[in-house]
């Protein structure tokens, strides 16, 4: 899917993008305001939260039915070679 960013100034900018938006066939979506990353550590390294809002469905048709496990990636991913 294609995306597009528009900056506009009014709020009825943006509502009449949602009501073309219903007719034309194409969303309107508003990030959620940037907040300061959750820091927190582990072992004193500093870990910051993922993002929950970005979209991953893509990802899906790559890795579903590959039969992969987080156990078998860890073994093949984390070996010494000798």
């Amino acid at each position: 899917m294609k995306e597009v960013t528009i900056k506009y100034k009014s709020n009825k900018t943006l509502d009449a993008l949602r009501d073309m938006g219903k007719h034309l066939g194409f969303t309107v979506h508003e990030p959620k305001e940037n907040k300061p990353a959750e820091i927190f550590f582990i072992n004193n390294v500093p870990v910051i939260r993922g993002d929950d809002t970005i979209n991953i469905t893509d990802l899906d048709a790559i890795f579903t039915g590959k039969g992969l496990n987080a156990n078998e990636i860890r073994k093949s991913g984390w070996q010494r070679k000798k």
